[in-house]
Protein backbone atom coordinates (compact mmCIF):
# COMPACT_ATOMS: atom_id res chain seq x y z
CA UNK A 1 0.00 0.00 0.00
CA UNK A 2 1.15 3.64 -0.79
CA UNK A 3 1.82 6.53 1.79
CA UNK A 4 -1.12 8.55 3.04
CA UNK A 5 -1.44 11.14 5.12
CA UNK A 6 -4.53 12.74 7.01
CA UNK A 7 -4.77 16.59 6.99
CA UNK A 8 -6.20 18.78 10.14
CA UNK A 9 -8.74 21.22 9.33
CA UNK A 10 -10.15 23.23 11.66
CA UNK A 11 -9.76 20.34 14.21
CA UNK A 12 -11.33 17.61 12.17
CA UNK A 13 -9.37 14.92 10.34
CA UNK A 14 -9.67 14.40 6.72
CA UNK A 15 -8.41 12.02 4.55
CA UNK A 16 -6.60 9.48 4.21
CA UNK A 17 -5.41 10.69 0.84
CA UNK A 18 -2.41 9.84 -1.52
CA UNK A 19 0.23 11.52 -2.70
CA UNK A 20 -1.01 12.55 -5.76
CA UNK A 21 -4.05 13.85 -3.77
CA UNK A 22 -1.91 15.91 -1.52
CA UNK A 23 -0.32 17.32 -4.81
CA UNK A 24 -3.34 18.27 -6.40
CA UNK A 25 -4.32 20.06 -3.19
CA UNK A 26 -1.04 21.66 -3.13
CA UNK A 27 -1.50 23.13 -6.78
CA UNK A 28 -5.27 24.38 -5.67
CA UNK A 29 -3.86 26.38 -2.74
CA UNK A 30 -5.22 24.07 0.03
CA UNK A 31 -2.30 22.57 1.42
CA UNK A 32 0.92 25.11 2.33
CA UNK A 33 4.19 23.89 4.02
CA UNK A 34 2.08 24.43 7.74
CA UNK A 35 -0.98 22.70 6.89
CA UNK A 36 -1.20 20.27 9.12
CA UNK A 37 -0.97 16.38 8.12
CA UNK A 38 -0.08 13.42 9.68
CA UNK A 39 1.05 9.80 7.52
CA UNK A 40 -1.02 6.70 8.33
CA UNK A 41 -0.14 5.55 11.34
CA UNK A 42 0.77 8.94 13.14
CA UNK A 43 -1.52 10.15 16.00
CA UNK A 44 0.58 13.95 16.20
CA UNK A 45 -0.54 16.22 13.28
CA UNK A 46 3.28 17.96 12.03
CA UNK A 47 3.42 21.28 9.54
CA UNK A 48 3.64 19.75 6.25
CA UNK A 49 6.79 21.05 5.15
CA UNK A 50 8.39 18.88 8.01
CA UNK A 51 7.47 16.09 6.20
CA UNK A 52 10.33 14.25 3.77
CA UNK A 53 7.81 13.55 0.90
CA UNK A 54 5.64 16.95 1.20
CA UNK A 55 8.68 19.08 1.72
CA UNK A 56 9.13 18.51 -2.02
CA UNK A 57 6.10 20.50 -2.85
CA UNK A 58 6.91 23.59 -1.09
CA UNK A 59 10.64 24.34 -2.32
CA UNK A 60 10.34 28.15 -1.96
CA UNK A 61 8.27 27.76 1.68
CA UNK A 62 10.07 29.31 4.55
CA UNK A 63 12.13 27.90 6.97
CA UNK A 64 9.73 25.99 9.24
CA UNK A 65 8.44 25.61 11.77
CA UNK A 66 8.72 29.62 11.75
CA UNK A 67 4.70 30.72 11.75
CA UNK A 68 4.97 33.94 10.53
CA UNK A 69 5.32 35.66 7.15
CA UNK A 70 8.42 38.45 7.27
CA UNK A 71 8.32 41.05 4.44
CA UNK A 72 11.86 42.04 3.32
CA UNK A 73 10.93 45.79 2.92
CA UNK A 74 10.79 48.06 5.94
CA UNK A 75 7.89 49.63 7.53
CA UNK A 76 6.58 52.65 5.72
CA UNK A 77 3.03 54.54 5.60
CA UNK A 78 3.36 54.66 1.65
CA UNK A 79 3.80 50.96 1.90
CA UNK A 80 0.55 48.38 2.13
CA UNK A 81 0.24 46.47 5.01
CA UNK A 82 2.61 43.60 5.56
CA UNK A 83 1.90 40.84 7.84
CA UNK A 84 5.04 39.71 10.02
CA UNK A 85 7.10 42.25 8.56
CA UNK A 86 9.28 42.56 11.50
CA UNK A 87 11.81 39.96 13.02
CA UNK A 88 11.54 38.49 16.34
CA UNK A 89 11.89 40.36 19.19
CA UNK A 90 13.72 38.92 22.17
CA UNK A 91 14.54 40.91 24.76
CA UNK A 92 11.76 43.41 24.04
CA UNK A 93 9.02 43.86 26.44
CA UNK A 94 5.76 42.95 23.91
CA UNK A 95 2.51 42.85 24.98
CA UNK A 96 0.54 39.63 23.50
CA UNK A 97 -3.32 38.16 23.15
CA UNK A 98 -3.40 34.94 23.51
CA UNK A 99 -6.43 33.08 22.92
CA UNK A 100 -7.16 29.28 22.47
CA UNK A 101 -9.85 26.83 21.94
CA UNK A 102 -9.24 23.73 23.62
CA UNK A 103 -11.35 20.67 22.40
CA UNK A 104 -9.14 17.97 23.46
CA UNK A 105 -8.12 18.23 26.76
CA UNK A 106 -7.33 20.58 30.14
CA UNK A 107 -6.51 23.86 29.53
CA UNK A 108 -4.93 24.32 32.72
CA UNK A 109 -1.76 23.17 31.73
CA UNK A 110 -1.85 25.83 28.63
CA UNK A 111 -2.46 28.59 31.32
CA UNK A 112 0.11 27.65 33.67
CA UNK A 113 2.18 27.88 30.80
CA UNK A 114 1.36 31.02 29.96
CA UNK A 115 1.56 32.25 33.56
CA UNK A 116 5.04 31.05 33.51
CA UNK A 117 6.19 33.55 30.70
CA UNK A 118 4.89 36.05 32.16
CA UNK A 119 2.88 38.94 34.00
CA UNK A 120 -0.53 37.19 32.46
CA UNK A 121 -4.37 38.17 32.80
CA UNK A 122 -7.58 36.07 31.81
CA UNK A 123 -9.96 38.15 30.79
CA UNK A 124 -12.29 35.33 29.00
CA UNK A 125 -12.68 31.68 29.45
CA UNK A 126 -9.80 31.14 26.78
CA UNK A 127 -8.22 34.38 26.42
CA UNK A 128 -5.38 35.98 28.43
CA UNK A 129 -3.40 38.97 27.99
CA UNK A 130 0.80 38.40 28.38
CA UNK A 131 3.46 40.53 28.75
CA UNK A 132 6.75 39.08 28.28
CA UNK A 133 10.08 39.46 26.76
CA UNK A 134 9.88 36.48 24.67
CA UNK A 135 9.54 36.54 20.77
CA UNK A 136 6.09 35.41 19.55
CA UNK A 137 7.50 32.33 17.38
CA UNK A 138 8.85 31.08 21.34
CA UNK A 139 5.20 31.72 22.79
CA UNK A 140 3.49 30.01 20.07
CA UNK A 141 6.14 27.09 20.11
CA UNK A 142 6.05 26.68 23.62
CA UNK A 143 2.47 26.17 23.95
CA UNK A 144 1.56 24.14 20.94
CA UNK A 145 3.32 22.09 23.29
CA UNK A 146 0.49 22.13 25.48
CA UNK A 147 -2.26 21.53 23.05
CA UNK A 148 -3.83 17.82 21.35
CA UNK A 149 -4.46 17.38 18.00
CA UNK A 150 -7.90 18.86 17.94
CA UNK A 151 -7.04 21.97 19.84
CA UNK A 152 -6.39 26.01 18.49
CA UNK A 153 -3.81 28.69 19.67
CA UNK A 154 -3.88 32.16 18.07
CA UNK A 155 -1.25 34.32 19.22
CA UNK A 156 -1.20 38.47 18.49
CA UNK A 157 1.88 40.39 19.43
CA UNK A 158 0.35 43.95 20.07
CA UNK A 159 3.49 45.61 19.65
CA UNK A 160 4.22 44.66 16.51
CA UNK A 161 1.32 43.90 14.65
CA UNK A 162 2.38 40.29 14.13
CA UNK A 163 0.44 37.20 14.96
CA UNK A 164 1.05 33.31 14.98
CA UNK A 165 -1.68 30.51 14.89
CA UNK A 166 -1.37 26.62 15.27
CA UNK A 167 -4.05 24.12 13.73
CA UNK A 168 -6.28 26.44 11.90
CA UNK A 169 -6.10 24.33 8.55
CA UNK A 170 -5.46 26.13 5.02
CA UNK A 171 -8.80 27.63 4.83
CA UNK A 172 -8.84 29.54 7.56
CA UNK A 173 -4.67 30.26 7.29
CA UNK A 174 -5.30 31.32 4.01
CA UNK A 175 -8.07 33.52 5.00
CA UNK A 176 -6.07 35.06 8.10
CA UNK A 177 -2.88 35.94 6.08
CA UNK A 178 -5.12 37.57 3.60
CA UNK A 179 -7.30 39.78 5.63
CA UNK A 180 -3.89 39.89 8.17
CA UNK A 181 -1.89 41.80 4.57
CA UNK A 182 -4.16 44.11 3.54
CA UNK A 183 -3.85 47.81 3.60
CA UNK A 184 -6.88 49.02 5.32
CA UNK A 185 -9.71 50.49 3.95
CA UNK A 186 -11.51 53.66 4.68
CA UNK A 187 -14.85 53.58 4.53
CA UNK A 188 -16.44 55.76 1.73
CA UNK A 189 -18.40 59.03 2.86
CA UNK A 190 -21.36 60.03 1.94
CA UNK A 191 -21.81 63.52 0.65
CA UNK A 192 -24.12 65.85 2.66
Amino acid sequence: MSETWTISVGGRAYGPYTIDQMRAFHAEGRLAAHSLAARAGEEQFHPAGEDPELATLFPDAAPLPAPEIRAETPISPELPHKFGRDGDTDGERNRYVIISDMKSGSISALEEEIFNLGPAYRFMPQAWILTSDISLSSIRGGLIQKLGKLDTLFVVDTAHDKAAWFNFGPEADTKVRRLWSRAPEMPARKAG
